[in-house]
């Protein structure tokens, strides 16, 4: 199975090869690392130097954006536990990769997680020798996990979450195989040593796909425990901009995906209606819907700012003045120190049906996250928030510029559903030092070992 495997995925990057070669020659999307994930050259310092201790390395994996910021916590109390060991961090994206550079400075080295593939991963391994790998979230990588399991290197899964859409699509996959599959994804599955799941639903699909029992444990959400965001550059020249111009109330809209940039401007219109001083922040989720968005904006009859042309030194290409304006957050790491200067927000990837995003960022700034009915990938978090009276679900834009006038028109409806989003915050906090003792355990002993 591991060498058909093996062959489908090599087949389905032959096909796709052409889109990445066009994609590669327009942004330098996938070209500038391909050689970095298939294990034929490596940054630098993630070679250990001469007389470096090469054993021992603590490996952890964040595939984008979302995980590099639920795996920081976690990384710098990994890192001030172990100064003796190395820490390094691989990712599957550039945004990814671009943030951990960025927050994650403490890291020896950040690099590109290898292509499923025997040779690129055990050039991989061979170069960092970890002492154990820690995957955050569900990703399942069947050659990679079998020559951990070869090498003797434990992978442990934290945050981990299995949404019923996945695991329908595993069921239906073993359905389709005659029961072929089954077999092989629990062999796989149990070639991890742990999994640390965000909940019990979770751990409960895990186990029907086959996963052995004593290596589930429900350890939380790590996301709970993010540090509030600090002030940043950009919220202050914002905060300055937004009183001079008397520019109120402010709408923040993030993480927002293709197709809901339109739905996003028709229920500000709403809002406009009876607040014409209003102002949208428009945050996509990926780069590549920057320019997209921007086009949106422009085609909507309204004046455009873009973070990206702004200096941040008192002066900018436009300015915030002129009512109907609308600014469009075109950068990676920004959103969050932004949520504390919404009046209302809304939480994207929700109105279409992708899945949803995480909406604790502004719940931690004491303000209730909107979103649509689409949050499988957060499905229990939502549901808590819901029950507790700290959140609104919406299904269309008309309901979506409803809900953001009802919280802008009782600011006491609005104050007492962001204390509880935020008193749900504090109540599910230390997830991660629970994973962080499991963790403790499974690499002290390797260490014993060796």
């Amino acid at each position: 199975m591991y060498a058909l495997y093996s062959l489908l995925t090599a087949a389905g990057m032959f096909l796709l090869s052409p889109y990445f070669l066009v994609r590669g020659l327009m942004d330098g999307k996938y070209l500038a690392n391909i050689r970095e994930r298939l294990g034929w050259t490596f940054p630098e310092e993630l070679r250990p130097s001469k007389g470096q201790q090469r054993e021992g390395t603590i490996w952890i994996h964040a595939v984008s954006v979302g995980e590099v910021l639920a795996a920081y916590p976690l990384a710098k109390q990994l890192k001030e536990r172990y100064r003796e060991r190395r820490l390094v961090i691989s990712t599957t994206t550039a945004t990814g990769q671009k943030l951990a550079r960025d927050r994650m400075q403490f890291a020896d080295a950040i690099f590109y997680f290898p292509l499923d593939w025997r040779g690129p991963v055990k050039r991989v391994l061979n170069t960092v020798r970890p002492a154990a790998v820690i995957i955050v979230e569900t990703e399942i990588w069947p050659n990679f996990l079998r020559e951990c399991h070869r090498a003797g290197v434990p992978v442990i899964f934290v945050n981990g979450r299995l949404s019923e859409k996945s695991f329908r699509g595993f069921r239906r996959a073993i359905t389709l195989s005659g029961g072929a599959l089954g077999g092989f994804l629990k062999r796989i599955l149990n070639d991890a040593t742990l999994f640390l799941m965000q909940g019990e639903e979770d751990a409960s699909r895990l186990l029907k796909l086959g996963a052995d029992e004593k290596r589930i444990v429900v350890a939380g959400n790590l996301k709970y425990d993010l540090d509030d965001p600090e002030e940043s550059p950009l919220s202050k020249w914002l905060a300055e901009e937004l009183a001079g111009n008397h520019r109120q109330p402010v709408l923040v809209a993030g993480s927002v995906v293709a197709d809901e940039e339109v739905q996003v401007l028709r229920a500000f219109a709403e809002v406009e209606r009876q607040f014409p001083r209003a102002l949208l922040i428009l945050a996509p989720r990926k780069p590549d819907r920057f320019d997209e968005a921007a086009r949106i904006i422009a085609e909507s009859n309204r004046d455009l700012v873009r973070r990206s042309k702004i200096a941040l030194n008192g002066t900018a290409s436009k300015t915030l003045s002129a009512p109907g304006s609308v600014f469009l957050l075109d950068t990676v790491g920004e959103l969050a120190s932004i949520y504390r200067l919404a009046d209302a927000v809304f939480v994207g990837g929700s109105l279409v049906p992708s899945g949803g995003h995480n909406i604790l960022e502004p719940a931690a700034f004491s303000k209730a996250p909107i979103y649509g009915p689409s949050m499988n990938n957060f499905r229990e978090m939502a549901a808590k928030f819901l029950n507790a009276h700290a959140a609104v679900q919406v299904n269309t834009p008309e309901e979506l510029g409803a809900a953001w006038l009802g919280l802008l028109k009782d600011d006491v409806r609005a104050m007492r559903m962001g204390a509880a989003a935020r008193d749900l915050v504090d109540r599910n906090r230390g997830a991660t030092a629970r994973v962080l003792g499991r963790i403790e355990q499974i690499v002290d002993a390797s260490g014993s070992e060796a």
